[in-house]
């Protein structure tokens, strides 16, 4: 499975607002620079988590993203979800009905194929253990120099 990097875009700009405790809304602009991250394409996906409901976006000079839940209540599937979508990564085409399945009777196929059977298990304990992770649960992994450091980098003033 491969997912898009703007999901981890995505994860380090939610656990970085998270760390901020943003009052004020930080503008992705400043995200942008302090991941070294191309602007534009960044804010097309904070405003994909905006329409999840897990940023709030403020427009104007003084605009920018803030967490719209609290880190406890935003798992990591949620991110994942926002960014991608919620389409299963598996798509079954039943390859097994052509070529030499071709012209079956219909009563060979009418279990689900086994690979869609497994693919499905398999996505779905990964959907379960990215929904049981918040991001609360990462600032508390996290090492303490992280979010210190972070929080020094968003004190500066944004370079011109």
């Amino acid at each position: 499975m491969k997912m898009g990097e703007g999901v981890e875009w995505g994860l380090h700009c939610c656990l970085t607002l998270a760390w901020l405790g943003a009052d004020t809304p930080v503008p992705t602009a400043r995200l942008a620079a302090a991941f070294e991250l191309p602007p534009a394409y960044l804010n097309k996906r904070l405003q994909a988590l905006v329409r999840a409901g897990l940023l709030t976006s403020t427009p104007g000079a003084r605009g920018g993203f803030r967490l719209a839940r609290p880190p406890e209540a935003i798992t990591l599937m949620d991110v994942v979800t926002a960014v991608e979508g919620p389409e299963d990564p598996f798509r079954c085409a039943e390859i097994r009905q052509q070529g030499i399945g071709a012209g079956l009777p219909a009563a060979e196929f009418a279990q689900p194929c086994a690979f869609t059977t497994a693919m499905r298990r398999a996505e779905l304990a990964w959907r379960r253990e990215l929904a049981a992770q918040t991001l609360a649960d990462i600032m508390a992994a996290a090492p303490a120099s992280a979010a210190e450091r972070t929080r020094r980098w968003f004190e500066r003033p944004a370079a011109r």
